[in-house]
Formats: structure tokens, C-alpha cells, sequence
């Protein structure tokens, strides 16, 4: 145990210090969400084959595709909480191999129920993985250090789609390969790594700076007081308990942009490539042409959250930056709608995916800077778990909408004014409310 003024700290280089655990760290956490991500949006290029093989209706695929998240809500709680019971290496290790095996068995799929059951416990097996990344992230950066580090694990969700597009392609090539259809080549391919990788995660992830060797006795004192510090500055230290993320006014309201992100991000996600196909060969084009058309949104997006990231951390600046990403979607969504032409359809699913990943950095930043101990599990869970329904109500209606109307533009332009309307709660929000 290091005791307070043991050693010398002031000799700690806290740049050098914070650029060596970012090196340390997040390309590995980077590795690990990029694997989550692909094995829950796969789907979505798979959708294209898998509807007309399976004559799944709209309305199927967005109610499977949306179920995910249903389990994902349900056990984003007390799988977060487990996470503080049983650390964070065996538990992220525990919700990795599940996932995988589960998101392999996918291939199995033959009914709309079992589409619907897959789906739902791949949510569940996911369940707390990214409210431990996030509640891991507080344990390394200060909240002035943290967008840029939540920014730089966050623009995995951008590179597995853009890693997923050339992936999916080529793996939906392998088409009556051993008698298997592409769709299911890709999720066997794309489970078993995972399950892999997150064998690895026990013997490669520290549980804290206490707990890693390559820092120095007098550099984890540093950054121990550093954080310590910084919680007392915004109020951390006071909110510690689980109920007392469920009494600050601030998660609610930041739980009620979230929602809004997710509904955008799922509908880029799952419905963009046969929005995309839709405008391809009067609706029947190539999936795996479609899937590479599909990279060009998320590439952008991943630029675009580091730029974002950096500059809210730059100017110490949080709600702005998420108002002004998510009016960025809203204008995305709305020429989206107006689209008649792939081309233009990918231009404006540029800026939705450019608008709506970038929000990560200065919301999560914003979020974790509040709480700490169980009310930070409890509090970004919970943020997580009201996220989830909006990934499950955005698939869902999109595809509702379309069985209905013969046409995606009254899901976009209520995905359009949804992501307008987060923009103004972020911006009216008040720096008192969210330190009360």
C-alpha cells in the first residue's frame, strides 16, 4: 500500500504519463469495441441476403435487428454492478467469450423467432460491456483528459463500420461455400474471434493503476491524488452511492440525448445499407457492393470524432460541442430523406454518421465527470440501458414505417427532428444543473 508523501511525485511528467496510458490502453480497448460493434451491426450487412433468402418483411428485420438492444437494456444494470463485484478483467472477459459464441450460433437463424431470440440474447451477453469501458476509462483520465480518450475508444464504432463494409463484402462472397449462405459465413467468421480475443482480455487488461507493473510506485501516487483531485473539483466525491445517480437531475437529462444518439446511430447502422441498395438497381443491388459503399460514412465519422474529441478538451467545453454534433445529424437524416440517388444518400449519411459519432467524447466526458464508485456504474449504465430502447425503437419504426408507406423518408425526417430536438436540450442545459 503507497502512503500519501512516501515518494516524490513532483517529478512526474504528466503529459508524458498520460500519453504512455493512452498507448498502453486504448488501442487495446479500441481492438475490443471494434470486435462488439461488428458482431452487433453485422447484421445490417447481412440484412440484404438474408431478407430475400429468409423473406423476412421490413418490419421482421427491424424488429429482430431492434431486439438486440432490448436485452442489452434489460441487463445493462446489474451487469455493470457485477463488473465492481468481480473486476473489470474477468468481467469483461465473461461478457466477450458469451457474446462471441452467440453471435457464431447467428448463422443458425431460419425463422423470424429465432431471429428475434439470437438477437435478444447477444443483447443480453453484451449487456455491460461498454458502461465497463467507459466506468474503466475514469480509473486512468481525469474528466479535463477524458474526452480525447473516450473520443480516440470511440471511434471504434466508426472503424468497425468501416473495417465491417470490405469484411462483410468479401465474407458474403463465400455463398454456398460448404454449403453455408454468405450471411452466415459472415457471423460464424466474425463470432469465433471474438471469443478469442476475449480469452486474451484475462491475461493482457489490468483491473487499475494499482494493479499495473509498467507504471512507476511514484507515478500511480501521482495520478491517484490527479484523480482524486479532480473529483472533488466537480463534485464526484459527493455523488458515491448507487442511489444517487438515479437523484441527479443531470442523468436524466443527459439519458434523454442519449436515447436520441442511439436511435440515429442504429438506423445509420442497420438500415443504411439497404437504404443505399434501395437506390442501387431499382432496389436489388449487389450486397456486397452496397457493403463497401458503406465504409465512406464511417471513415469520416472516425476523423471526425478525434477532431471533436480533441477540441472539447481543447476549450474545456462539453455542451456545445454535443448541440452542435447532433444539429449536424439532423441535417444529415433530413437530406437523406430527400435522396434519390445513391450517391446523394451516401453524402448525407456522411454528415448523420460525422453529426452523431462525434457527440461520444463530449458526452461521455461530460457524463463520467459527476460520479464516481457505484453511482458512476449505476449512472452510465442507466444512461446505457435508456439508450438501449432507442436502439430498439429506431430499427423497429424504420421498419414499421416502411412496410407502411413504401418509403424510408418519414423514418428519417422523425429521426431528423428527434436529433434537433437533442440539440437544443444539450445546449439549454445549464452548467448548474448538471454540478447539483
Amino acid at each position: 500500500m503507497i502512503e500519501a508523501g512516501a515518494l516524490p511525485t513532483e517529478a512526474v511528467d504528466a503529459r508524458a504519463l498520460y500519453r504512455r496510458i493512452t498507448r498502453r490502453l486504448i488501442p487495446y480497448l479500441f481492438l475490443l469495441y471494434i470486435v462488439a460493434y461488428l458482431d452487433r451491426v453485422n447484421v445490417g450487412f447481412a440484412a440484404m441476403d438474408m431478407k430475400r433468402q429468409l423473406h423476412f418483411s421490413d418490419t421482421v428485420y427491424g424488429t429482430g435487428a431492434g431486439m438486440f438492444f432490448l436485452g442489452y437494456a434489460l441487463f445493462d444494470l446489474p451487469s455493470s454492478l457485477m463488473l465492481r463485484v468481480v473486476g473489470t478483467r474477468l468481467w469483461i472477459a465473461r461478457i466477450m467469450i458469451t457474446w462471441g459464441i452467440i453471435a457464431a450460433c447467428m448463422m443458425f437463424v431460419g425463422s423470424p423467432l429465432s431471429f428475434y431470440v439470437m438477437r435478444f440474447l447477444l443483447g443480453v451477453a453484451e449487456a455491460g460491456f461498454v458502461p465497463g469501458m467507459l466506468l474503466y476509462l475514469t480509473f486512468w483520465f481525469p474528466s479535463h483528459e477524458r474526452a480525447r480518450a473516450v473520443a480516440k475508444f470511440m471511434t471504434a464504432t466508426s472503424l468497425a463500420g468501416a473495417v465491417g463494409g470490405p469484411l462483410s463484402s468479401a465474407l458474403l462472397k463465400l455463398d454456398g461455400l460448404g454449403g453455408l449462405a454468405g450471411w452466415q459465413w459472415l457471423f460464424v467468421a466474425e463470432g469465433i474471434p471474438t471469443v478469442l480475443i476475449g480469452i486474451s482480455v484475462l491475461f493482457i487488461l489490468n483491473d487499475g493503476p494499482d494493479k499495473a507493473k509498467w507504471l512507476a510506485p511514484s507515478e500511480k501516487l501521482w495520478l491517484k491524488d490527479e484523480l482524486e483531485q479532480d473529483r472533488k473539483r466537480y463534485g464526484a466525491a459527493e455523488h458515491h452511492s448507487l442511489i444517487d445517480a438515479f437523484k441527479l437531475p443531470a442523468v436524466w437529462l443527459l439519458a434523454g440525448v442519449y436515447i436520441v444518439i442511439q436511435i440515429g446511430v442504429y438506423v445509420v447502422n442497420l438500415w443504411m445499407p439497404l437504404m443505399l441498395g434501395s437506390f442501387a438497381s431499382g432496389g436489388s443491388g449487389d450486397a456486397s457492393l452496397i457493403a463497401r459503399y458503406s465504409t465512406v460514412p464511417y471513415l469520416l465519422a472516425a476523423v471526425f470524432t478525434v477532431l471533436v474529441g480533441w477540441s472539447s478538451d481543447r476549450w474545456n467545453e462539453r455542451q456545445g460541442h454535443l448541440a452542435a454534433c447532433m444539429a449536424l445529424a439532423a441535417a444529415g437524416f433530413c437530406w437523406a430523406a430527400l435522396a434519390h440517388s445513391v450517391v446523394v444518400a451516401l453524402f448525407a449519411f456522411c454528415l448523420a454518421a460525422m453529426g452523431l459519432w462525434s457527440t461520444m467524447g463530449p458526452f461521455w466526458a461530460l457524463t463520467t465527470r459527476k460520479l464516481e464508485g457505484a453511482a458512476a456504474a449505476g449512472g452510465v449504465a442507466m444512461i446505457t440501458m435508456i439508450g438501449g430502447f432507442g436502439g430498439f425503437l429506431g430499427p423497429y419504426l424504420t421498419g414499421r414505417l416502411k412496410d407502411a408507406t413504401h418509403s424510408y423518408a418519414g423514418g428519417l425526417y422523425g429521426v431528423a427532428a428527434l436529433a434537433l430536438a437533442a440539440a437544443i436540450l444539450a445546449i439549454s442545459m445549464r452548467t448548474e444543473q448538471l454540478r447539483s
